[in-house]
């Protein structure tokens, strides 16, 4: 990972925090960053992490990612092994994997016991192990802490250490920034330090990862790994596995359910996304380096005489061939861009459900549908008032999806799969909400409606005036969506003016001729007038191009206006 010439300033004329940041981030490096308050030292982190984009420079060849942030929300209406599972999700990990992960790493910083206790009702002790779990759970490649020790009990922090040792050993990268001056700063293999706006390397620092002078935590390329793995009773080890491990089964107590591969260190973290990304998924129980004298151990009972030093191969890896296989379909680093935005719609979709605020906007369209519909009336004027309705409510819920998510929370997330992706996810899942909304007041017009025109002299299909109803209420939701997505964060940062300007453009649009909305509501008045059924397909069409530019443009300006 490469960042050349990175500055970082917030709006057009702010003050630059960083500038000119040239920096190679290695594979199997431990880098602290060091700086006095207000240095930048959480910008670098979030830049590094993919959450914020550069105002200048580039940053390339971010490899997959996890962060923990320096204060983690509790206001989150989720249980810690719910949000934990969620995170998996987003990571890329299966249903299973994910919550066999959570479940490790909680039960590893002694909080098994309050896996099912709402984040809100945690201790911050408690919260912060949350925090860091999430991040751990997938086995980055990029592991950005700041300040991740600062709460944590003694045992917690030692945990802490370990799998920091044990993600550095896998060949995976640690980015960190704590408080206090002596954590891990014998192993660091580079320090640099925030002043003025730039990037310095500390002196005395050697800054080689590869050459074991890090205190352990920088393996030579030459080192190997053990991975033990446990699989569901009488699976098979996956085929194709990199890097051509070898194996051991029937160890640490598991039956042939555990089993050990040894791997170079260069191949150990796509080994590991193999197993947890498998069908059934593999549940890692250790990575441990392979001290040199351990290479000759004796053979392994019931294997082929002298074979791979009395190790068996692991099917599919024989052979020299396999050590430049690339990673196996559906692994992590292959396949989790495309699991990534099904699972943050079941996130977003969780998280608006919890946290209860559909309700005030469900409401209010309730109360719209109560006060100017009754039984009997025309059902094209009917779906025409129930349409209208729906616009600012569908911009409601649109911000409210937006909004809804914590900011650390929102970090964390944007580590994982990118701040575009969860901006979009938060859009879709209110635009969908607002959808549901509409069909359902379609369909309670339907049901009471008189299907004539306003006058009662002329009949009016009532399947044709149904199709003609959903078509301008969808029209009206992608408008709505398109309002709420503009007069929301990232564009409109400022909650009251934004609230304000969602209410006036609602509005407007409805009002003003030109709008495709107030276009596709006046077909329906006017086809109960004079009884000729319309579909709206050319305003559908104008608004699902806005829909979609403003979606657009704030998914994009998502990494750039915080």
């Amino acid at each position: 990972m490469r960042l050349r010439g990175v500055g970082r300033r917030y709006g057009l004329r702010g003050a630059w925090v960083l500038r000119g940041v040239d920096l190679e981030v290695r594979p199997g490096s431990l880098i602290r960053v060091t700086g006095s308050n207000g240095s930048g030292k959480s910008t670098l982190l979030r830049l590094l992490a993919g959450i914020d984009a550069p105002t200048t420079g580039r940053i390339t060849a971010r490899p997959r990612t996890a962060y923990v942030p320096e204060r983690f929300p509790a206001d989150l209406p989720f249980t810690a092994l719910g949000y934990l599972t969620h995170v998996g999700r987003v990571h890329g990990l299966g249903s299973t994997a994910a919550v066999r992960g959570a479940e490790e790493w909680l039960e590893r910083f002694d909080a098994a016991g309050h896996a099912h206790t709402p984040l809100a009702e945690l201790s911050k002790g408690t919260s912060q192990k949350v925090a860091v779990a999430q991040a751990l759970l997938a086995a980055p490649d990029l592991l950005v802490l700041d300040e991740a020790w600062t709460g944590l009990d003694q045992s917690a922090r030692a945990t802490l250490g370990e799998a920091v040792t044990s993600r550095i050993t896998a060949g995976a990268t640690v980015v960190y920034v704590d408080h206090d001056p002596r954590r891990l700063a014998s192993s660091a293999d580079e320090i640099f330090h925030i002043t003025d706006t730039r990037l310095v390397r500390a002196p005395g620092v050697q800054g080689t990862p590869s050459s074991g002078s890090s205190g352990g935590f920088a393996v030579p390329r030459e080192a190997r790994v053990c991975v033990e793995a446990e699989g569901e009773s009488g699976a098979s080890v996956p085929e194709g596995l990199p890097g051509a491990p070898v194996g051991e089964r029937g160890l640490g107590g598991g039956g042939d359910a555990v089993v050990r591969l040894t791997v170079a260190v260069d191949h150990s973290d796509a080994l590991l996304r193999a197993l947890l990304t498998a069908r059934p998924p593999w549940h890692i129980r250790a990575v441990t380096p392979v001290a040199a004298e351990a290479e000759g151990r004796a053979p392994v009972p019931g294997s082929a005489g002298g074979e791979a030093e009395g190790r068996v191969p692991v099917p599919g890896s024989a052979g020299g061939e396999a050590e430049g296989r690339a990673p196996v379909p559906g692994s992590v680093g292959a396949g989790a861009g495309g699991r990534a935005l099904p699972a943050l719609l079941r996130y977003q979709a969780a998280l608006l459900a919890r946290s209860q605020r559909w309700v005030p906007p469900v409401v209010l369209y309730g109360a719209f549908m109560a006060i100017g519909l009754m039984a009997g009336q025309p059902i094209l004027d009917s779906f025409g008032y129930a349409a209208a309705a729906l616009l600012p409510i569908a911009a409601w819920l649109v911000r409210v999806c937006v909004n809804n998510e914590p900011a650390a929370a929102r970090n964390c997330a944007a580590a994982a799969a990118g701040p575009a992706r969860v901006h979009l996810s938060s859009v879709v899942t209110g635009l969908a909400a607002a959808a549901g909304l509409g069909v359902v007041g379609a369909l309670f017009v339907a049901l009471i409606s008189d299907p004539k025109t306003s006058d009662q002299r002329i009949d009016v299909s009532r399947w044709d005036a149904t199709a003609a109803g959903l078509l301008a209420a969808l029209t009206c939701v992608l408008l709505g969506a398109a309002i709420g997505a503009l007069f929301s964060r990232p564009l409109l940062l400022s909650t009251g003016w934004g609230i304000q300007a969602t209410a006036v453009a609602s509005l407007l649009v409805l009002v003003a001729s030109a709008s495709p909305a107030n276009a596709a509501v006046s077909d329906l008045v006017s086809g109960s007038q004079t009884g000729t059924v319309s579909l709206p397909l050319l305003p559908l069409a104008m608004t699902g191009a806005a829909a979609a530019g403003a979606t657009a443009l704030a998914c994009a300006l998502s990494s750039r206006r915080s």
